[in-house]
């Protein structure tokens, strides 16, 4: 997972596009938006889901053995410096990692190449899987 190029104004990542890979000797089918949830301690067993809001068209992709499909995360960002605020008055939230569920392919614990998420509000944007990488 890294950050992605086009994210919201603020202080922290924003927006990042997580990259899956079929590890598989075959072919698998996925569709559709991911679920979110923030990994609190690093452990997916202690995940707290986020609401998804989804967004772009739904496709099939064929994801052939070794072959790739993305999907980007937008999230409410972090303002201000250090430890930032939330607009909304809530308390900065970051995560180590994210449980990131991809319909059709179960659920997978992502981390940045770099560094911890921080995110407002509990809210994050997600477009559909796609076979084409996100910006």
């Amino acid at each position: 997972m890294h950050q992605a190029d086009v994210r919201p104004p603020g202080t922290g990542i924003g927006a990042v596009v997580v990259e899956f890979t079929n590890v598989s000797g075959k072919s698998c089918l996925v569709q559709g938006h991911p679920t979110v949830a923030g990994a609190g301690n690093g452990s997916p067993q202690h995940n707290r889901p986020l609401k998804v809001t989804p967004t772009g068209p739904v496709s099939a992709v064929r994801v052939a053995p070794g072959g790739k499909a993305w999907t980007k995360l937008t999230f409410v960002q972090v303002q201000g410096e250090a430890d930032g605020y939330c607009v909304s008055g809530s308390t900065p939230v970051t995560y180590p990692t994210l449980v990131v569920g991809i319909p059709g392919a179960g659920a997978h614990q992502v981390a940045l190449d770099e560094g911890s998420l921080a995110e407002c509000d509990d809210k994050v944007t997600v477009t559909a899987v796609s076979a084409a990488k996100p910006s």
